[in-house]
């Protein structure tokens, strides 16, 4: 009976994909930099001709220079909404291309005057959160969240796992024309 299962076992590790997700222990390191924008230089890739029109699963994140892989988490460019001058500019950058099955740390701050609802609901349906911070409070969940709202200015942390390719859009709620502010998160193998 004992031999049964552990071919059944065996069968199943042989057939099922391996995943790693990643918990980040170490909270001595998380206390000096919880609640702070997180430095990391804008994404230069380089995309073929016509990428916003190519489904997500056709770029290949080796031959548009996404970094390999790892087993930590990377850190992205704080997504900056807002500014003292300019309540509706984004900065660095307003699309983003992310590796299937890596693990990120992504800065959303506000820095404008406004209240921004920062929305990006098939973005978030298609990681796995590990956890928000806010003002060195940690917020674990089990499923994605409805939105990030910012009533004054400050970072929002997000520490997720890349799972399912895609190209998700992410926006700012009721804003438009000019106003309008959002953009694209493209998750490719």
């Amino acid at each position: 009976m004992k031999a049964h299962w552990l071919m059944l076992a065996a069968a199943m590790l042989a057939v099922v994909p391996s995943t790693t997700v990643l918990a980040d222990d170490d909270d001595d390191k998380d206390d000096a930099q919880r609640g702070k924008p997180v430095a990391a230089e804008a994404q230069v890739l380089t995309l073929p001709k016509g990428a916003d029109l190519l489904p997500a699963s056709a770029i290949n994140g080796d031959q548009i220079g996404l970094p390999k892989k790892s087993l930590s988490s990377q850190i992205l460019p704080t997504l900056t909404l807002g500014a003292p001058d300019s309540e509706f500019q984004i900065a660095p950058q307003k699309d983003f291309y992310l590796r299937a099955g890596q693990a990120y740390r992504w800065d959303i701050a506000s820095n404008g005057g406004l209240e921004y609802k920062f929305q990006a609901p098939g973005f978030f349906r298609n990681v796995w959160m590990n956890q928000i911070v806010i003002d060195d409070r940690e917020i674990h969940m089990a499923g994605p969240p409805a939105w990030l709202e910012y009533d004054g200015q400050g970072p929002i942390t997000v520490q997720f796992q890349t799972i399912r390719p895609g190209r998700y859009d992410w926006y700012v709620e009721g804003l438009d024309g000019e106003q309008g502010m959002k953009g694209t998160i493209t998750i490719v193998p």
